[in-house]
């Protein structure tokens, strides 16, 4: 039986979509808590019943967009996976950086909601998680920065961390660091791709061509 995301995610053009694009763009601007159903229902044109009708309370909603975001990321991991294949480390890392820094640009509520979960200080209870820890180990992986590929290290984790930590906040600082630089949003993008690069591709690769093959 089709859920309601599996029908918001067929069919694009349908209030469920609809509801679903909304709720994740204000989930990741207030949180979980800072949210509302009559704000989502507010910016879509509807009234709350509607909302409540396709999507049940805020929790099944809330679930609803964490699990959406959960299957875009995958995707997006595997589709980096795929490009980097095969490729020496400093090429698979200038990669994974380009592609995941355009991606999460473009859907910003995700970098939002992982932050909100790192650094919020009240807890959604018993609802469902973005596979961070998950999506760690398999970047880590298709990145090739591990040896043990069933138990990577904590340092292995940690280096993976920073790589997409250093993404994840100049996404969700954009407004403010773009303050601070004064640049439209075109060149922020790609001068944050270039600094990202020029501060963590020499630190893999020196490793690497010192012939340290890394965390264990």
């Amino acid at each position: 039986m089709k859920t309601a995301l599996d029908k918001a995610r067929q069919d694009p053009e349908s209030m469920k979509a609809r509801i679903l694009t909304v709720a994740r763009r204000i989930f990741g601007d207030y949180g979980y808590h800072g949210t509302t159903t009559r704000m989502i229902a507010q910016e879509v044109g509807i009234d709350v019943s509607t909302l409540h009708y396709h999507w049940g309370d805020k929790k099944g909603l809330y679930e609803a967009v964490v699990l959406d975001i959960n299957k875009d990321l995958g995707q997006s991991l595997r589709d980096v996976e795929r490009m980097i294949h095969g490729k020496p480390l400093g090429e698979r890392l200038a990669i994974s950086i380009d592609v995941m820094t355009d991606y999460l640009f473009e859907h910003p509520e995700i970098a939002n909601l992982i932050l909100h979960r790192y650094f919020g200080r009240t807890r959604e209870e018993a609802v469902q998680e973005i596979q961070v820890p998950e999506f760690t180990v398999d970047m880590a992986r298709s990145m090739n920065l591990i040896r043990n590929q069933k138990e990577p290290t904590p340092r292995a984790l940690l280096e993976v961390l920073a790589v997409v930590n250093g993404i994840y906040n100049f996404v969700s600082g954009e407004v403010f660091f773009r303050s601070i630089v004064h640049v439209d949003r075109e060149v922020y993008i790609t001068q944050v791709k270039e600094v990202l690069k020029f501060i963590l591709i020499p630190a893999f690769v020196q490793r690497e061509d010192k012939g340290d093959p890394g965390p264990a």
